[in-house]
């Protein structure tokens, strides 16, 4: 294991956060520089908006970001409202669709709450600042920014690049507009350089090609080194992306995903998967993180509580990871149904089918018919046999009708 002479670096390193990094000496220096002389580093982190929240996925960059303010550095949260126009095409085999503007404002504002529950935003020489790359792109001139930006880059050096190299070995067709994208995004990079003085950009691995093109104008045009660190892609035991939860992205913000739902996708992580979350999800010590990995069988359950709590707590607050795990163990413990769980109401009646749906169980009807089958669905814990039955006031029990699927997934209905 390298020791740098950073802090930060040392602590991605630490915390399994380190993937690639454009001249990793460089980097290293350029912090230590900034840690020794009281004065913070500018690095920034950038996200379109195509979606209104972020999710689990997002988090590895961000909770480094937040790690990077912690290290006495300044963050920049860039939301491209410019680049979602385009759409990136790191992993995707077509041309994203057009979203509408109202759409668009939503979902700036949406990602401006998630970057807020992570970072500490201000006026100090430390606080997080966000910009929107919209603000810049709006007015530019096509022809100026092609001589003066297009110039600068080699058609032949982009098509090495993996978001264009895969889609074309894939033979999917590229759109000139996706071809331009990690233009755009290196030039968001220039910009924050001569506004802010910011000299690093954090992202996920799948950024790189877009890095790399940011690193390289600034290089060429303004004859100053950038540098560009990301993390690894987080998979569970059996190789699948960390942040979905049978099929369902586990959200950050609190109107897409309730805390108690966020809490159990913690609480639920495989035993293989708990060193490493407590690594990247929570501010826990390593000392801490250590000992709670080194738990076996029944005892790594513990870990599992402590995981779920710290992780929630950063992204919901304290007070919503207390009630989440409050609510989980008056369900899975207590055996009552705890007063946070996922609720719905109805008005006279409802078929199980829909009731399942509604909380979000499973994706349709056809699935709840199959569990049910399988005995998989359960009316306040027995199972239900009548794919056809209609829940009403008859079902309530204790002034609640608890519904559950497995084990592990329960919630509420209320009838009016």
């Amino acid at each position: 294991m390298t020791t740098f002479k950073s802090e930060f670096l040392n602590i991605m390193q630490e915390r399994g956060f380190y993937n690639q990094c454009t001249n990793e000496q460089g980097f290293d220096q350029y912090l230590a520089d900034c840690e020794k002389k009281g004065v913070p580093a500018i690095g920034y982190l950038g996200s379109d908006p195509t979606g209104d929240s972020l999710h689990v996925g997002h988090i590895v960059p961000l909770m480094m970001l937040r790690w990077f303010q912690k290290c006495g550095h300044k963050p920049i949260a860039l939301v491209g409202g410019a680049t979602a126009r385009i759409g990136d095409p790191s992993g995707k085999d077509k041309l994203r669709p057009f979203l509408d503007e109202q759409t668009l404002q939503s979902n700036i504002e949406g990602l401006k709450k998630s970057f807020m529950k992570f970072l500490s935003f201000g006026d100090g020489k430390t606080d997080a600042i966000m910009v929107d790359n919209y603000d810049w792109f709006k007015n530019i001139n096509y022809l100026e920014f092609l001589r003066d930006i297009g110039t600068c880059y080699s058609v032949n050096r982009m098509l090495t690049m993996d978001s264009v190299k895969s889609r074309l070995e894939r033979e999917q067709p590229m759109s000139f507009l996706e071809f331009n994208y990690m233009l755009l995004q290196g030039y968001d990079f220039c910009v924050l350089l001569q506004k802010y003085g910011c000299r690093a950009q954090i992202a996920g691995a799948d950024q790189w090609g877009n890095i790399v093109s940011g690193t390289e104008l600034g290089r060429r045009r303004f004859d100053t080194e950038l540098f560009g660190f990301t993390s690894p892609i987080i998979t569970d035991s059996n190789g699948k992306k960390m942040g979905k939860s049978e099929g369902n992205a586990v959200w950050i913000n609190d109107e897409k995903l309730s805390s108690y739902n966020y809490y159990q996708y913690f609480r639920n992580i495989g035993d293989k998967e708990v060193g490493k979350c407590l690594r990247i999800y929570t501010d826990l010590p390593m000392d801490e993180v250590y000992r709670l990995e080194q738990l076996q069988d029944k005892e790594i359950n513990e870990a599992k509580k402590i995981l779920a709590f710290e992780a929630t707590k950063i992204c919901r607050g304290e007070e919503e990871a207390k009630t989440a795990q409050q609510t989980a163990i008056e369900t899975f413990e207590k055996g009552i149904a705890g007063g946070d769980l996922p609720t719905i109401s109805a008005t006279g009646s409802i078929s199980v089918l829909d009731a399942f749906v509604e909380l979000g169980f499973v994706s349709s009807k056809g699935e709840a018919r199959r569990l049910i089958k399988q005995s998989g669905l359960k009316l306040n814990d027995k199972p239900i046999t009548d794919e056809n039955y209609i829940l009403t006031t008859k079902d309530i029990e204790n002034d609640k009708i608890k519904l559950s699927q497995g084990k592990k997934k329960h919630g509420l209905l209320v009838i009016q």
